[in-house]
């Protein structure tokens, strides 16, 4: 069992930035493939990025290349979501999970999951 925690989160104002933290309690995440999902009110749970268990590859919702990169420091067991240039429809709950399945963007295919994290960003 993986526990994860997401944090920093928080009310931002049209083009800043935040950094998303996901660490785990219990666990590594050396061995997971990491990914980080977003979900709307009223809207699915949607791919943002992913990185494999190693680090050197990543990929990330199409909408998003560009804007958002995630990275992870096994060393600090800790996996990263850094947002730039926000807009007010990157406000969602920010998940972030872990798979056994390199590549994967299907919330299925995600085993753990955190509680969220919120993001708001206002015009």
């Amino acid at each position: 069992q993986v526990q994860l925690a997401e944090s920093g989160g928080g009310l931002v104002q049209a083009g800043d930035s935040l950094r998303l933290s996901c660490v785990p309690s219990g666990r590594t995440l050396s061995n997971y493939n990491m990914g980080w999902f977003r979900q709307a009110p009223g809207k699915e749970r949607e791919f943002v990025a992913g990185i494999t268990w190693d680090g050197p590859t990543t990929h990330y919702a199409d909408s998003l290349k560009g804007r958002f990169t995630i990275s992870r420091d096994n060393a600090k067991n800790t996996v990263y979501l850094q947002m730039n240039s926000l807009k007010p429809e990157d406000t969602a709950v920010y998940y972030c999970a872990a798979s056994s399945i390199g590549g994967a963007t299907r919330p299925r295919w995600y085993a753990y999951w955190g509680q969220g994290t919120q993001v708001t960003v206002s015009s």
